[in-house]
């Protein structure tokens, strides 16, 4: 009897995890079809809709017992991604500045009041834009995907998705959601991510022709550029 006990609650156990899984994978599903939505379509006929997808993933934190720490909100493993991001994003920035420099395109000036609460506006995004990717939707990957290693480069597409139709974008957040969710798997903290992410996303703003970038946007936002 105590062998049929056994087998029964061993296998109780397995099918609970499946309806787990199966139960995470819907949920993230439909949180990111919920954000593409809102990209293309809500944000212009339901404006206020992000605060239903907030409140959505507040909750999932709260059902999945999160807590700062495990979303990389706190300064425990900084250094350790630090160490990691920051020399990567030196190796790509640093032949950029001078290209920059040297054509022009970057021009050393003294940033005007407007001008720094623009960037500490971007970087806030930037900050937002790295909690949702690997905070939120890589660390629910995680549970469902058996391979660290695709969970990150699924993680990288949808990134990459999310930029949809600019060209640069695309390719630059796909590739680098790729490397930040690798660093966040080992070294779970998002702040390193967020300020590469932030300085990437200046240096490209600033060096690719604006015909070619749209001003950043995604979206139906991108063909709108030049019209309003």
């Amino acid at each position: 009897m105590n062998a049929v006990s056994s087998a029964l609650q061993k296998e109780s156990r397995i099918q609970a995890g499946r309806v787990a899984q199966l139960a995470t994978t819907a949920e993230v599903l439909a949180i990111y079809a919920g954000i593409l939505l809102y990209i293309w379509r809500w944000q212009y006929s339901h404006p206020h809709a992000w605060m239903l997808l907030g409140a959505m993933i507040l909750a999932s934190h709260v059902a999945h017992h999160d807590t700062l720490r495990s979303m990389g909100l706190l300064g425990s493993e900084l250094r350790a991604s630090a160490q990691i991001v920051l020399p990567i994003a030196a190796a790509v920035f640093v032949p950029l500045v001078i290209y920059g420099l040297l054509a022009r395109r970057l021009v050393p000036a003294t940033p005007s009041p407007r001008a720094w609460f623009s960037l500490g506006a971007y970087a806030v995004w930037c900050a937002v834009q790295q909690y949702l990717t690997q905070s939120y939707f890589h660390r629910r990957l995680m549970k469902v995907v058996r391979s660290p290693r695709v969970a990150s480069s699924l993680i990288g597409l949808m990134f990459g998705a999310a930029h949809i139709p600019n060209p640069v974008l695309m390719g630059a957040t796909a590739v680098g959601g790729f490397i930040f969710a690798e660093v966040f798997r080992r070294h779970p903290n998002i702040w390193p991510l967020a300020l590469a992410q932030a300085v990437g996303g200046f240096l490209i703003a600033a060096l690719t022709p604006a015909a070619v970038i749209h001003n950043m946007r995604v979206g139906p936002g991108y063909f709108f550029y030049g019209i309003r």
